[in-house]
């Protein structure tokens, strides 16, 4: 199939992945426009912050009560994520225990089961089969030995 032959129902199937790549790009480009734009508003405040400390009219006590303030704010929050962590370990130990252990036990199992077929096999099979060409091999060479068989002609 050429190039030239691409019908246009083709061409529309292919559009939408392309685009999910041109969004995906866009949305990865806003998010980092988004963090940089975050970070500098960040640092700016913190400018402003440590200026504003070193006029001579400035209250430091009230400034520093306000970042108590918010510093107690801060450990709530990391108390917060904290709790929302446990239960997110809490809910993976119970996963790992409850879905993923029997798998691993029944693949442990089937893999058992077909040691033991695999051995059987071997053992009532396999190793029949090859006495059995030892004992035809070793017949065949002692009759031809005694001159009980003819050669065969190779054509």
């Amino acid at each position: 199939m050429d190039n030239q032959d691409i019908t246009a129902e083709e061409m529309q199937e292919e559009t939408p992945s392309l685009l999910a790549t041109e969004e995906d790009s866009g949305s990865s480009r806003r998010i980092v426009i988004g963090l940089v734009i975050a970070t500098l508003v960040f640092l700016g405040l913190i400018v402003l912050g440590i200026w504003a400390l070193t006029l001579p009219t400035t209250d430091t006590a009230r400034v520093r009560d306000i970042f108590i303030i918010f510093m107690a704010l801060e450990s709530l929050l990391l108390g917060f994520v904290l709790i929302i962590l446990i239960i997110q370990i809490a809910r993976l130990t119970n996963l790992l225990q409850n879905e993923v252990k029997p798998i691993l036990e029944s693949t442990n199992e089937t893999v058992n089961t077909l040691r033991g077929t695999t051995t059987f096999l071997s053992d009532n099979l396999a190793q029949p089969v090859i006495k059995l060409n030892e004992y035809l091999a070793a017949m065949t060479k002692m009759m031809s030995l005694v001159g009980l068989t003819r050669k065969r002609d190779k054509k």
